[in-house]
């Protein structure tokens, strides 16, 4: 069991890692103790996107009145809904199996744990060990739902994402603690799905991470669909001996008891950095990270890291666009390091968040002087066609040189029109350039345009 390249996990950081040396012409082997895809396809990215179009749909057959058309007796089917959620992880998992083969890379499948000297014992589903030896070994083993020791969790009453895809009955009433992308991706779904929803969070906006303005339009829009938003506050602690839950929470106000079905913990992930051998290699770590260098080298030779066990945005996309760069290097190709600074970050709720860059409030800490423009999808013809008017797209720029220091969008689809920022701003455009760059009628990708309008007091259509 000899390799050149010996990748530990197979999420969207470890396969695609994998698949990018096998392109390389390195011997490669992955090593998975569940199933190929990880967390992102089998239990995060993929079948929380499958959930959130069950209740997309609902809602548009709910609304159906509105677009002139009537539909009769309409109800949600919510084993079925969990049912075509995981066939859809399923098939993304097989997706990824058939790619393995298609670029010859070996699958072992067993729980690996890092030896010095580049091995990798794996303890096989048999019981059986072999060892695994790597002239390079790609550490790629993922993040795992956080544990508050106030909400602990027993995957029935206090749960995590996983059980939150998989539940049995749908609850009548669930508190969601945390509201960041988890938290209120199943905020809106199980709110969609008729569900009783409160969420509860400690900073002072939803999905704090956000531009101030994104937060405050996705707080009126959750509060207008009947989600109840509790800011600056905790829950301290939740009574579980009923036959549901008595959560208390501590708010600004006092103290409250909320009664729940089900309580949904979402306050982020950690990684997966435990029982995996790091101490016996002498591997450094830093605040429960793996510490690597710019290509994700460790600080002993031979060991890679990359994904959620590394700092940076613990991101899907940011894993696979780390493992391209390290084997890159390791091939000795001419690479640069991934600039953080433009990552595009994704919600899938509804309405959709997506943004790049800085925050205004981030710009103006740095001591830029800006010209921010926003559009309202309100104001655009193909939001009105479509029925969703909700939300903004938002622009950043220095005033000085024109660079574009960040854009912020809610709205619908805008997950989908966030990688024309991210493309204008690896090639250093202006909002000049953006301004006069025609963009199509009637699209939804018209209020980037106009929101550089607006921010260089040329817009039309306000």
């Amino acid at each position: 069991m000899d390799f050149d390249v010996v990748v530990l996990g197979s999420g969207p950081g470890g396969y695609v890692t994998a698949i990018r040396a096998a392109q390389l012409g390195f011997k490669t082997a992955v090593i998975e103790k569940e199933s190929l895809g990880g967390v992102c396809l089998n239990w995060g990215c993929i079948p929380t996107k499958a959930l959130l179009k069950s209740a997309n749909v609902f809602e548009y057959i709910q609304h159906a009145a509105d677009y002139g058309i009537e539909v009769k007796d309409s109800k949600a089917n919510f084993t079925d809904v969990i049912k075509r959620s995981r066939n859809v992880a399923n098939g993304m998992s097989n997706g990824v199996q058939f790619l393995m083969k298609k670029n010859k890379i070996e699958v072992i499948m067993g729980t690996g744990t890092l030896k010095p000297g580049k091995k990798v014992e794996v303890k096989m589903e048999d019981g059986s060990t072999k060892t695994v030896n790597g002239k390079n070994i790609i550490i790629a083993t993922g993040g795992r739902s956080r544990v508050l020791p106030n909400l602990p969790q027993d995957g029935k009453k206090i749960i995590g994402y996983r059980e939150a895809m998989t539940l049995d009955k749908m609850p009548k009433k669930m508190v969601v603690v945390g509201s960041g992308a988890i938290g209120v991706e199943f905020a809106y779904f199980y709110n969609a799905m008729g569900v009783e929803v409160t969420i509860v969070e400690y900073a002072s906006n939803v999905v704090p991470v956000e531009d101030e303005d994104i937060s405050k339009q996705l707080a009126r829009t959750f509060k207008k669909n009947g989600i109840k938003i509790k800011l600056e506050s905790e829950v301290t602690k939740v009574d579980t001996s009923g036959a549901g839950c008595k959560v208390t929470v501590k708010t600004k106000k006092g103290e409250e008891i909320i009664e729940a079905d089900v309580v949904l913990s979402a306050v982020g992930v950690v990684a997966n950095i435990e029982n995996i051998g790091l101490e016996d290699v002498g591997i450094a770590t830093d605040k429960g990270k793996i510490m690597v260098n710019d290509y994700y080298k460790t600080n002993i030779d031979g060991y890679f890291a990359i994904g959620d066990c590394v700092p940076g945005q613990a991101l899907a996309h940011v894993a696979s666009a780390e493992g391209i760069i390290c084997v890159e290097k390791i091939k000795g190709e001419q690479v640069q390091p991934l600039d953080y600074g433009n990552i595009p970050g994704c919600t899938y709720c509804s309405p959709e968040i997506a943004s790049v860059g800085m925050t205004e409030k981030a710009a103006k800490e740095a001591g830029y002087e800006l010209k921010v423009g926003k559009f309202p999808f309100s104001a655009s013809g193909k939001a009105s066609a479509a029925g969703h008017k909700d939300g903004f797209v938002k622009m950043i720029y220095d005033a000085k040189y024109g660079e574009l220091l960040g854009a912020h969008m809610i709205g619908a689809n805008v997950t989908e029109m966030i990688a024309e920022i991210v493309v204008a701003r690896k090639l250093e455009t202006t909002g000049h350039e953006m301004l006069k760059s025609v963009h199509p009628h009637p699209t939804m990708s018209e209020a980037v345009m106009e929101a550089t309008a607006e921010a260089y007091g040329e817009v039309i259509h306000l």
